[in-house]
């Protein structure tokens, strides 16, 4: 299993995320943060359980290029 969370609350809007995971994240057009699609909302933080292993490695990479370090990415 794939978990993606993240903190949007401390989103900058760099679109790193959505160039490098288009599959996964959406920038929002009423505040310009990011959206993780399909994630489930807990005190902010924005978390996808995916069993589907290919989204992966594209949420790993938006995980690095993140300025802010608010995307985490973990294989269970």
């Amino acid at each position: 299993m794939v978990v993606v969370t993240l903190q949007r609350n401390k989103c900058i809007g760099c679109n790193y995320c959505v160039e490098l995971a288009p599959n996964q994240f959406r920038m929002s057009k009423k505040d310009g943060k990011s959206v993780l699609l399909h994630a489930k909302d807990k005190k902010g933080f924005f978390t996808l359980k995916s069993y589907d292993h290919i989204i992966f490695d594209d949420c790993e990479k938006a995980a690095k290029a993140c300025p802010v370090n608010i995307i985490s990415v973990k294989d269970i």
